[in-house]
């Protein structure tokens, strides 16, 4: 595939971010397909995430459209940046995450 979805998160990513020269991604390729873990400055967490994760989807279908066309399935992860305050999500009660599904 010649790790054209590397280049094209690494392509979108930075074009995103205040801070792309902090943009590291990380590729694997295993039975399960292709793995894109992108590591950004903490600064710039909320731009690749969105509001409500909106982002993140949208650059997750882009990359397995790319990699529909490359036959190959494409994955993808931010990485939790060091020093990160948000609350972990395995921490958490099932009452907790009720309460955050609750509109």
């Amino acid at each position: 595939m010649a790790e054209h979805d590397e280049a094209f998160l690494e392509y979108v990513v930075k074009e995103l971010v205040d801070n792309p020269n902090d943009v590291k991604i990380s590729r694997s390729v295993d039975e399960m397909g292709v793995f894109l873990k992108l590591d950004v400055n903490p600064n710039d967490m909320g731009k690749i995430i969105g509001r409500g994760g909106a982002t993140a989807n949208a650059i997750r279908t882009l990359l397995r459209v790319v990699g529909l066309k490359n036959n190959a399935r494409v994955n993808f992860k931010i990485n939790e940046p060091a020093g990160s305050t948000r609350p972990s999500q395995s921490n958490r009660t099932v009452d907790e995450v009720i309460d955050d599904l609750k509109v």
